[in-house]
């Protein structure tokens, strides 16, 4: 089975810098970079992108298709990764299994990953099994063989893991309702698993009008990254996936949400709940705006208000006041399209909803009207640069940062340029990017409690 994994957060780029002191935008000149990408496009049209890393033997080899559950079609929700299943069910060259029974034996780890805006495939191998997996990869974009006794089978493990990791768990539930509530209209609003009445009806014809629009080396990137020269990448990439053939692709255009003019509640109980929680949304930028400073600064402020125990609202709620048990902030600028920023809280025993609820719009107000101070800024700054320190730590981490990147319509100068741009962020910029995404009639409050239990 695999996994259906998170949206991931790429606010990250692996640099290095002193976060012994204030972090002056003019220190953005001292930041030097660990990687330096190295890109190529095939003729057919793949992107290839190479991270060297000669540290250890082992090299992260990952395909990303530009296309996840937000490019569906009505009707046919959960068909992104109802396929991301599919392409492990064998080739013209591959039986079924065969695939991940070669990478087990070569002492390799893989995997797949669907989100809203694309599909993703890796393995982890020492560096002289390359030539091998990116055979066999390659094959798979372009030889999957799928009929019904195939497929049939495999959508009941769809099924059953709808029911294990959503349908028995009443705070997914909670998340799926809660984003269909922010999105009415836009896909964003359909989980990633897909909606089961709907998942029950894919068919064999569906999977494989699936995977014969969008799985093409023109939709895709490949990422390497490890103890390997992108010169010799690239001539393994021309090898192996240049002899596909390019294929038309529709525009990736997906219904747009209607401004909202009104803040949205959507409130749930569950005899499943031990502890209520409560969370507001508020639309936010995508990391494809063209304002990349907003969106640095809304990063930035996501950290202060949200980034661990010294942020202003755990340290606010959780150690201050005591009244809840878990509180925090997040943003994700990784996003295709319009995205979140989200504020969510837990209360104490007692407490409420509405203590905590009132107590984080305290803190809001505070930015908006105050701002934040200099030493909340650079410490935020240091953190997020630090953290980046941090991911270099994996190679697949490397890998993930720019394939989530560029498969969400982010370019590669955005990617690179990142450490410089958050070093520039102001206190200024800060308090701009909380006055315009907190917009309470473009939010969405959710409670979640137990039954018979009022906020």
């Amino acid at each position: 089975m695999r996994p259906l994994r998170p949206l991931f957060v790429f606010a990250v780029l692996f640099c290095a810098v002193s976060i012994g002191g204030p972090l002056r935008a003019s220190d953005a000149e001292d930041i030097p970079k660990l990687f330096d990408p190295k890109v190529t496009t095939l003729e057919n049209g793949l992107e290839v992108v190479v991270l060297e890393d000669h540290r250890a033997p082992v090299v992260t080899h990952m395909v990303w298709y530009r296309v996840g559950a937000a490019d569906e079609q009505p009707l046919k929700s959960g068909i992104a990764h109802f396929l991301e299943h599919l392409m492990f069910k064998g080739t013209k060259n591959l039986e079924p299994g065969e695939f991940s029974a070669i990478v087990a034996e070569n002492g390799g780890q893989e995997n797949a990953f669907t989100s809203q805006d694309y599909t993703a495939y890796y393995q982890n191998v020492s560096v002289d099994k390359l030539p091998l997996f990116m055979e066999m990869e390659a094959d798979r974009m372009n030889n999957l063989v799928l009929t019904d006794d195939i497929v049939a089978p495999e959508l009941k493990v769809v099924l059953e893991e709808r029911s294990q990791r959503t349908d028995n768990n009443p705070a997914a539930l909670f998340g799926e309702q809660f984003a269909a509530t922010q999105f009415l209209a836009h896909p964003y609003g359909t989980p990633v698993i897909g909606w089961r009445h709907e998942i029950e009806n894919l068919t064999t014809q569906d999977a494989l009008d699936w995977y014969n629009t969008y799985y093409t080396p023109n939709n895709a990137i490949l990422i390497v990254a490890g103890d390997v020269k992108a010169e010799e990448v690239f001539a393994l990439a021309e090898k192996y996936y240049g002899p596909i053939p390019a294929r038309d692709i529709p525009e990736r255009e997906r219904v747009q949400e209607p401004p909202q003019l009104a803040k949205r509640t959507i409130e749930m109980s569950d005899k499943r709940v031990r502890e209520p929680s409560w969370r507001q949304s508020y639309l936010a930028p995508s990391g494809r705006s063209e304002d990349q400073a907003n969106l640095r600064a809304l990063e930035v402020l996501s950290q202060i208000l949200g980034g661990g125990v010294t942020s202003r609202i755990y340290g606010n709620l959780v150690v201050d006041q005591k009244i809840a048990t878990n509180a925090g902030a997040y943003y994700n600028s990784g996003s295709y399209d319009n995205s979140t920023f989200v504020v969510y809280g837990n209360p104490t025993a007692d407490h409420s909803l509405a203590d905590v609820e009132a107590a984080v719009q305290a803190i809001i107000q505070d930015v908006i009207e105050n701002g934040v101070t200099e030493k909340e800024l650079n410490r935020a700054k240091q953190k997020l640069l630090a953290d980046a320190i941090y991911a270099r730590d994996s190679i697949r981490g490397a890998a993930n940062i720019f394939g989530g990147a560029l498969a969400s319509g982010e370019t590669i100068e955005s990617i690179v340029n990142w450490p410089q741009h958050i070093s520039e962020v102001t206190a200024e910029q800060v308090q701009d990017a909380a006055r315009e995404v907190f917009d309470e009639r473009q939010s969405v409050v959710g409670r979640l409690t137990p039954e018979d239990v009022k906020s």
